[in-house]
């Protein structure tokens, strides 16, 4: 069965229970998804460059390979989130919790917003790609996390 792409970013939006499986390599290019429970979500590969994901529960979500740039990240919640490999260069990182995300080899160049804070959350920033001004705070503050 087909699913519209309006359909989709509403049952996303409601929950995603029954979905959560059914999201790796989905085309969510630009959708709104502010405040959607995407927690857990099987995100591999999707493309999500320019989407709206402030507030967005993302919780365990599993984002391996996904293309998240010029996202709308704000305030999202990636706590535990599998990022590696991910896109998010030019991302809006404000207020986002990285809390355990695993963020090797993910790309943020040009991220905005993206502080020492927020990145030192992470679990891991290992070959992670990032602006050299931004990397060198980074190794000094949390040096483990690129080991």
């Amino acid at each position: 069965k087909e699913i519209k792409y309006q359909e989709l970013v509403k049952l996303l939006k409601e929950t995603i229970e029954d979905w959560k499986d059914l999201l790796s390599d989905v085309n969510l290019y630009k959708a709104s998804l502010s405040g959607a429970n995407l927690e857990g979500a099987n995100l591999n590969g999707a493309d999500l460059n320019g989407a709206n994901l402030e507030g967005a529960n993302l919780t365990g979500a599993r984002l391996t390979a996904a293309s998240l740039k010029r996202a709308n990240l704000v305030r999202a919640n990636l706590d535990g989130a599998d990022l590696y490999g991910a896109n998010l260069d030019e991302a809006d990182l404000d207020g986002a919790n990285l809390k355990e995300a695993i963020l090797k080899e993910a790309f943020l160049k040009g991220a905005r917003n993206a502080t020492t804070d927020i990145t030192c959350a992470a679990k891991s920033l290992y070959k992670a790609q990032l602006d050299p001004e931004l990397l060198k705070k980074i190794r000094d503050k949390c040096r483990s996390l690129f080991e």
